[in-house]
């Protein structure tokens, strides 16, 4: 009689032949892992490849039934409940390493809609501001930040063992408040009644590589959802100093990368988009708030008349890059604003163009000393005048 734990087993081994009838992204490897994970002995790929061919026949002649079909009532049961053993624990799997296909799959679908709708569930009200009413004006501010990569840990050390920078969820927060309480100042310096905030992406690490997910102290749903919550408490935060139009980009550890496909094959698949409800939604009767959403996923504003677009920042040349913009959408744009590199500069590349790179909030870590482009945590607060460009750069260390 077969028990429990051979069931199992025979039932996710042909729920996987069936599925890989359908799905190119189970391979033939898949199987063979949880051949090996039950039987304690390397299986091959090849193996495992070569006896299914057998298999798909006799299920293709019609010989092979599915067991659910031909099982007795008891059986079913039992089978049911075998099913929803195997969900639960492929949601466990996914609370704790969230691999590539996590998206794909049922039960990790549920996973997801469970946590972003606890979280939901959970919001605090927030105080609302009293209106603004922002004056029109030939001056204009923009705060821009972005590579905050929520949720990792690590500490970078120097040549003399001393700790050049740290991170964590909470040294993250308490950067925030700081940049709020420096930006704070700098609006009151300018006189600004209404400020563009921009965030460049990256709010989030570990959907690129699994030595990532090892850094995290969150799983990557709960992480985005925190972060999400910070956030939009962080903006409404901001609107009570000022008015504020709010544009975000997605960035490249933030992009589901799905049946393993590489960067850019599911642009739209991206954990920015939990952030964008939950901020549109918390923040929907905040009369200092607007968010802007560009159809492209990326920046863009005219400010006292100049373009000015912002990317994540994955481009080689920046001065090539503003002109390749300009030319795909049939804008002269004016200025071209990245992050992603995790190191401030400017670059003048016309009249009254420039090309910027923000810092981020991260600050040092392994890819920046990877690219030999170090710089202190900080954000970019950037004056505009009409008929002038930019004024001011103002850089926030924190």
């Amino acid at each position: 009689m077969v028990d429990i734990e051979q069931a199992e087993f025979l039932s996710r081994q042909f729920d996987l032949l069936l599925a890989r009838l359908d799905d190119p992204a189970i391979e033939w490897q898949d199987i063979a892992d949880l051949r090996s994970e039950y039987t304690g002995e390397n299986e091959h790929r090849d193996t495992i490849r070569k006896g299914s061919k057998l298999f798909y026949e006799y299920l293709q002649a019609g010989w092979i039934k599915n067991p659910e079909e031909s099982s007795t009532t008891a059986t079913s049961k039992v089978t049911n409940q075998l099913r929803e053993l195997k969900k639960e624990r492929t949601k466990l799997q996914t609370e704790k390493l969230e691999l590539n296909r996590w998206l794909r799959e049922n039960a990790r679908d549920e996973l997801i809609v469970e946590h972003i709708c606890q979280a939901i569930n959970e919001l605090k009200p927030l105080s609302i501001p009293e209106a603004i009413h922002a004056e029109p004006s030939d001056r204009a501010g923009i705060l821009v930040f972005g590579d905050e990569h929520y949720g990792t840990e690590f500490e970078i050390r120097g040549l003399g063992n001393e700790i050049i920078n740290a991170y964590s969820p909470e040294i993250f927060e308490s950067r925030m408040w700081n940049l709020l309480e420096q930006a704070v100042g700098i609006i009151r310096k300018e006189g600004f009644s209404k400020i563009y905030v921009y965030s460049m992406g990256d709010f989030e690490d570990g959907l690129l590589r699994v030595k990532q997910l090892m850094q995290l102290r969150y799983g990557v749903v709960e992480g985005t959802v925190r972060y999400a919550d910070f956030i939009t408490n962080w903006l409404n935060e901001l609107t009570k100093y000022v008015e504020v139009e709010f544009q975000m980009t997605n960035g490249n550890h933030t992009e589901l990368r799905m049946l393993g496909q590489p960067k850019g094959t599911f642009t739209k698949e991206n954990m920015g988009l939990v952030v964008d409800a939950m901020i549109s939604t918390h923040l929907a009767n905040n009369p200092n708030f607007t968010f802007v959403k560009n159809p492209t996923g990326y920046i863009y504003s005219n400010i006292v008349g100049f373009n000015v677009m912002g990317i994540h920042g994955e481009v080689k040349n920046m001065e090539q890059a503003i002109k390749d913009f300009s030319h795909i959408y049939n804008v002269q744009l004016d200025f071209l604003i990245a992050g992603h590199k995790h190191h401030a500069c400017s670059e003048t590349v016309g009249i009254n163009k420039e090309v910027v790179n923000v810092p981020s909030i991260i600050g040092v870590d392994d890819y920046s000393i990877s690219i030999h482009r170090t710089s202190n945590a900080g954000a970019t607060f950037l004056v505009l005048e009409a008929g002038k460009g930019k004024t001011i750069e103002y850089a926030i260390k924190l």
